[in-house]
């Protein structure tokens, strides 16, 4: 998932992969900053899409790809979280039955309309292109999880319980297809991101995902893989959590502590900057308090040199 060979803006290097029969991962590179994977499921009548992405020209891609691989309608369309990457699209699938968690629609009516969050205009990010979008929450909503049939595929939607990367993760289980879409509770390549959510939730939740026997797995950025990614984020969780521990005990904050961490391996991943963010989260976790958001966000820019996040979505 490197930028260096692929031009994020360039949509045509998104590609759908058939990961099973019938099941597709549709991949845009790199990963980075509001670039998501979605993915779609195949059936003889219809078809089942996972998430929509975070522009209009990017859902109008996802769109096509889906087209140009069945004539069949998107029938239903299902939300793993409420994040905008993952959710700004939905208004394009106006001929489908959008299905997410209940904190998943809450979530996104507190937002508003995409782009417009005071989120994004914060100045965290560099200018994004969003398009004409309009807000589509989910209509169709669950607490617990629900069983979407695409034909003879059965497709298990389930809420993990807990917060881990938000307050509303759900992932789609294709047992048939030992195919797991683990939305963002899983990245590959690129460095996860807690802040709207629970450090210490994530590493249960993640730890769980063991027990689920997928040799697919789809996160909810970088390349499709196998289980072994499990073990690669549950280290980085034990990494920021190490952290926040030793930096609550010396009295540092968030920002001090990341400022000094060597991230030895993990400096290899995409936007390492999310570590300010992930501890103003595991601080939180482990005392009891509140992550000021605003806070996290502006620590985030000043490791990135006092500039805003590099997004190429």
């Amino acid at each position: 998932m490197s930028s260096s060979h692929t031009d994020p803006r360039d949509l045509s290097a998104a590609v759908a992969k058939e990961v099973a029969d019938g099941v597709y991962a549709y991949i845009q590179p790199d990963g980075t900053w509001w670039i998501n994977n979605t993915g779609f499921v195949v059936g003889r009548t219809r078809v089942a899409a996972i998430d929509s992405c975070a522009t209009e020209a990017r859902t109008r891609a996802l769109r096509e790809t889906i087209a140009g691989v069945s004539p069949n309608p998107v029938r239903t369309l299902i939300n793993t979280h409420h994040h905008g990457d993952h959710t700004h699209g939905n208004s394009l699938f106006d001929e489908a039955v959008i299905v997410a968690h209940e904190n998943t629609r809450e979530e996104m009516l507190g937002e508003g309309r995409p782009g417009t969050s005071p989120l994004i205009r914060s100045g965290t990010w560099t200018d994004v292109h969003w398009g004409e979008l309009e807000l589509a929450p989910p209509f169709l909503t669950f607490t617990e999880g629900v069983t979407l049939h695409v034909d003879d595929v059965r497709c298990e939607v389930r809420h993990v319980g807990r917060p881990a990367h938000t307050n509303n993760d759900s992932i789609v289980w294709l047992p048939e297809r030992s195919t797991l879409f683990a939305g963002d509770l899983l990245f590959n390549g690129g460095t996860p991101f807690l802040l709207a959510g629970s450090v210490v939730g994530a590493r249960e939740v993640v730890a769980g995902l063991k027990d689920i026997p997928a040799t697919t797995i789809v996160p909810g950025h970088g390349e499709v893989c196998g289980p072994e990614l499990i073990d690669d984020v549950l280290a980085y969780l034990d990494f920021v959590l190490g952290l926040a521990e030793q930096g609550i005990a010396a009295g540092e904050t968030p920002l001090d502590v990341a400022r000094q961490a060597d991230l030895g391996r993990f400096a290899a991943l995409t936007d390492t900057e999310r570590i300010a963010g992930n501890l103003h989260r595991a601080y939180a976790d482990l005392t009891g308090g509140t992550a000021d958001l605003a806070a996290a966000l502006g620590d985030m820019v000043t490791l990135n040199g006092g500039e805003p996040l590099n997004c190429l979505a």
